[in-house]
Parts: structure tokens; sequence; C-alpha cells
């Protein structure tokens, strides 16, 4: 894809790695609309970079996407570039009832939405000469976290949907890509303060770098390799014992109450 002169939507655009990619691109010349649910949010960060557009979406409610899909194709004719980042993550325990709730509502977030976003604006991109559609993933989808059993599993349906997604539109105008962040210091999770995470900033400007530099469908920063080739090195077991092992304290906090 082109890195300057487009019109990119970025989903979940308020705060993390949304909006360190929509600053980014920003930066690079390219008109950025931010989208989330939360109108004040995302004035704050319009505010704090003069030029970026807002809209508010609701992405569990097929009615909200096909509303906002309209709006986008009336304001931004010339969108083409979306990025389906908006997504949410939260610890679960399979022996609880109650979780079951939980587990539903990250399906309708992480999955559903992205795909059925994805689906109202095709058409609109299939209008322009060159488009792009960014699923974000996780290196979680390779190699799950127990402690968020369905947040793990919404971002292996989005690697595979992806790739479908890719095949199907290869004769388009439209290219597909994946993005496979680590552990990234962020509000997911309260992860904002580990040390354990790879800074934002740090991740967003390696990410700029690999997309300037024309990597492959999937855009992997070196920090999330052994999560997402760990099956194909041999190192699964191990990659998955320890990254559970070496987060058991969240598990603690979270039965605590305190994430």
């Amino acid at each position: 894809m082109k890195h300057t002169g487009n019109t990119v939507l970025v989903t979940g655009g308020g705060s993390g790695i949304g909006r360190g990619l929509a600053e980014a691109s920003q930066k690079r010349g390219n008109t950025v609309i931010i989208a989330g649910r939360r109108a004040d949010t995302l004035r704050q960060v319009v505010e704090a970079n003069p030029g970026m557009h807002y809209l508010t979406l609701d992405i569990d409610r097929t009615e909200s996407i096909g509303a906002f899909a309209r709006e986008v194709e009336q304001r931004f004719p010339a969108l083409n570039v979306l990025i389906n980042n908006a997504g949410i993550m939260k610890p679960e325990s399979v022996l609880n009832p109650a979780d079951l709730a939980v587990a539903e509502s990250i399906v309708t977030t992480n999955l559903l939405g992205p795909i059925r976003l994805t689906s109202a604006l095709l058409p609109l991109l299939m209008k322009q000469p060159s488009a792009a559609v960014m699923n974000v993933s996780s290196g979680l989808a390779f190699v799950p976290l127990a402690l968020t059993p369905t947040y793990c599993a919404t971002k292996a349906a989005i690697h595979s949907y992806t790739q479908s997604l890719r095949y199907q539109l290869k004769s388009t105008s439209i290219e597909v890509l994946e993005l496979v962040p680590p552990y990234v210091q962020t509000d997911l999770m309260d992860g904002a303060e580990d040390p354990r995470a790879m800074k934002l900033d740090e991740f967003i400007a390696e990410v700029m770098s690999l997309m300037q530099a024309g990597q492959a469908d999937e855009i992997c920063v070196e920090r999330v390799e052994a999560l997402r080739f760990a099956e194909r090195n041999g190192t699964y077991d191990a990659t998955f014992n320890g990254l559970n092992a070496a987060l058991a304290d969240r598990f603690v906090q979270a039965e605590e109450g305190k994430i």
C-alpha cells in the first residue's frame, strides 16, 4: 500500500495502538479518521492532532455499523484504508458461569465487529484505485494467554479471517494486511505501566518502518516473532508454558478483582 495521500479510518483510535497508528499515519501526510464509542476521548485526540477527524461508532451493534458506513461514505468518499483495531481484553474464569457474558461481548467486539465493518465498507473501498484493509490480531493468536481465553480465540479467528479475505480480494485493488502486536504498554489489562511490555512509541515506530519497507502481508515486529513462529520453530510448548508462568501474577490479580 502507498504510505501517504490516503484517507485512513482507524477503529479504537482513542487510545493505545489505535491512537499511535492514527497519529503516525497523519504525520506521513494522510487524512485520518478515528472511531470509537467515547466521543469525549476521541475529541481530545483530535484536539491534540489538528486536522484529524473523529466519528463515534458502537461496533457491537449491527445497525450502528450500517449507519456509520453511510456517514463515512458521505463525509469521506475517498476513504481507501481501513484499520480494524478496536478490541477488548478481559480475564475470564471458565469455572465462573457469569463470565460467559464476558466471553460473548469479546466475540462481538473483537470478531463480529471487524467482519461487519469490513463488509459494510468494502463497496466504498472497491471504488478506490488503491485500497487496503489492515486487521490487528495479536501474538496471542498464535500462543494463547490462558487468563484471556476468548480474547486469544478471537485474535486467532481474525488471523484466519484475514487470510481468507486476502485470498478472496486478490484480484481487486484492495490489499489485505495483518498487524501482529506483541505485549505492548497500553490500557488493555492495565498493561500501560508493565515493564515487561514493549513501549508503545517503540512499537509504532517499528511498525511504520516495516510498512515503509514493504514487509509482507503480516507485519510482525521483532518482539512478537517468538510467539508468531513458536509452532514453526518447534518451541510452542516451552513458549506457551513460559508465557503463562511468567504472567501467573495476572491470574492472582484477576481473582482479586484488581484487573
